[in-house]
């Protein structure tokens, strides 16, 4: 008997279940008909350097060890997004940053130590994105964006006075994006984590053969990872 009751039972269910579904609330249907929105975004990323060691770091019988650490810093910053068609978006999401890539040095010379060489950084960067989107599934969708980005470092020291200490870092930088997120949609605003590789292409190290700890490095190029939170109205 209760073989043969266990189909209808479950013939029920679904019947229950069918107006349940379609009952489902879109949160801000009419939003994916905007032709542009905008956002804040906060931010926290792990940034280093990629270094290419020169020829004197061969040469060189003080410094045998130099190599980039990975640390953590955070951003702030506004969002623009202009509609192009229902799979494609333009976005722009100029930020400030607060990293810092720093250096560690084993030295044998004056004295055995090791040191480790901050270079703080207050990025203003200017990232232009082409965002490639899924269908809303419910209140959720997933993403994807691609871009270039410019940046100006406020806190350079390429003009800074020579001293044997310093390891110069120019003030521009440009490179691409390229990272992933969702976005989930709430009654009047959407949520939309996101994570990004953030890679500078050109070389930000100033080259100065005076500088002790710079002489050993020939290029360096910026390396961020970033997780970011986009509230988007």
């Amino acid at each position: 008997m209760l073989h043969l009751l266990r189909y209808p039972l479950i013939c029920l269910l679904l019947w229950q279940s069918v107006p349940a579904m379609a009952q489902t609330y879109l949160n801000m249907e009419e939003h994916d008909a905007k032709p542009y929105y905008f956002g804040i975004t906060l931010a926290a990323n792990q940034s280093y350097f990629k270094m290419y060691h020169s020829t004197a770091f061969l040469a060189d019988d003080s410094i045998m060890v130099a190599e980039p650490l990975k640390t953590m810093g955070f951003n702030l910053g506004l969002l623009a997004n202009a509609r192009l068609n229902s799979r494609f978006d333009l976005r722009f999401n100029p930020q400030l940053i607060f990293a810092s890539k720093n250096l560690y040095y084993r030295e044998t010379y004056p004295k055995p130590q090791d040191t480790d060489k901050k270079i703080e950084s207050i990025l203003l960067s200017f990232p232009l994105q082409i965002k490639f989107k899924s269908d809303r599934i419910g209140n959720m969708r997933v993403y994807t964006i691609a871009g270039l980005k410019f940046d100006y470092d406020l806190a350079s020291n390429a003009r800074a006075r020579r001293a044997e200490d310093l390891v110069k870092i120019s003030k521009t930088d440009y490179g691409y994006e390229v990272g992933a997120g969702f976005e989930f949609y709430f009654p009047s605003f959407i949520f939309s984590p996101e994570i990004k590789i953030s890679n500078g292409l050109g070389n930000v190290h100033v080259k100065d053969k005076h500088l002790r700890y710079s002489n050993v490095i020939d290029q360096m190029h910026s390396r961020m990872i970033v997780f970011s939170i986009h509230l988007e109205g």
